[in-house]
């Protein structure tokens, strides 16, 4: 049984090397658990989880998240014969926080990668709990206690400038939900709460607003908070949904790119 760890950046992320039995074992569940919310996003390569392991795994760190059809795992494709939604999945490609529409989001998503995209389709993470403790104190103080209104249909304009009406009154079916712009977790750590269904700060000048949450996103996806991965055929990825945002990086839609999600449940609401 094998079990190593090494820090791909100073900030975010860190590359664990075990095998298949360690990892469904649960032997070393608590120490993942740790090491996810310490540092963000684990890296296992190579690690070659077929569907039913990938549940056992997930399983072995908490309780499975079905998605709104009730399936445990995910086909995340742009590939609509795989995945009948996928066009929604284009709001990937910009930077956001899973479940912002829920009173709580999940804790976490496991991706493993199956098929790769001859160019493009890396995934990108951003460490929101560091971005915050980083900012400037007088930033800190402007953002506490305000709350900001999220929209899933707001990613919508960022792939799509003009859609037709039928698809934006699908997109705001979803909802809209409003949430404090800086998180402040059990924990005791604060995190901040962004990212491309963040319409726009509630009572705020829209101009006013729409400035503040570019700067932040700017700053919180600055170099030193980023890790962006580079898939290999087998990759498992995951990433704590609570304290990073993601992005693929673009990718031909018709390059087949084809990755399975499991997902933890939410343990913790954003207020």
């Amino acid at each position: 049984m094998t079990f190593s760890t090494r820090d791909l950046s100073p900030r975010i992320a860190t590359e664990i090397q075990a095998d298949k039995e360690t990892l469904l074992s649960g032997t070393r569940a608590a120490r993942i658990r740790e090491l996810l919310e310490q540092r963000g996003v684990l890296v296992f390569p190579r690690v070659g989880f077929n569907d039913e392991e990938q549940v056992a795994f997930t399983e072995t760190l908490g309780k499975s998240a079905p998605e709104q059809a009730g399936e445990i795992v995910y086909k995340v494709t742009l590939d609509t014969s795989a995945n009948e939604r996928a066009d929604y999945l284009k709001g990937s490609w910009y930077w956001h926080i899973d479940g912002t529409m829920n009173k709580v989001p999940i804790l976490a998503s496991i991706l493993s990668a199956k098929v790769l995209s001859p160019s493009g389709g890396d995934t990108e993470f951003c460490n929101t709990y560091a971005a915050y403790d980083d900012l400037p104190a007088e930033d800190q103080k402007e953002c506490e206690g305000l709350r900001v209104m999220h929209s899933a249909w707001n990613s919508l304009f960022y792939y799509d400038p003009e859609p037709n009406s039928q698809v934006l009154k699908g997109m705001m079916s979803i909802g809209d939900q409003e949430l404090p712009l800086v998180w402040k977790h059990r924990s005791g750590r604060k995190s901040l709460v962004i990212g491309c269904t963040a319409r726009h700060v509630v009572d705020m000048d829209y101009r006013k607003s729409a400035a503040l949450l570019v700067r932040l996103r700017e700053w919180a996806t600055q170099p030193q908070f980023v890790y962006r991965h580079k898939w290999s055929v087998g990759d498992t990825v995951i990433w704590d949904n609570t304290g990073t945002m993601h992005r693929a990086t673009p990718y031909d839609p018709k390059s087949g790119r084809l990755l399975h999600r499991t997902k933890l449940q939410g343990e913790e609401s954003f207020v």
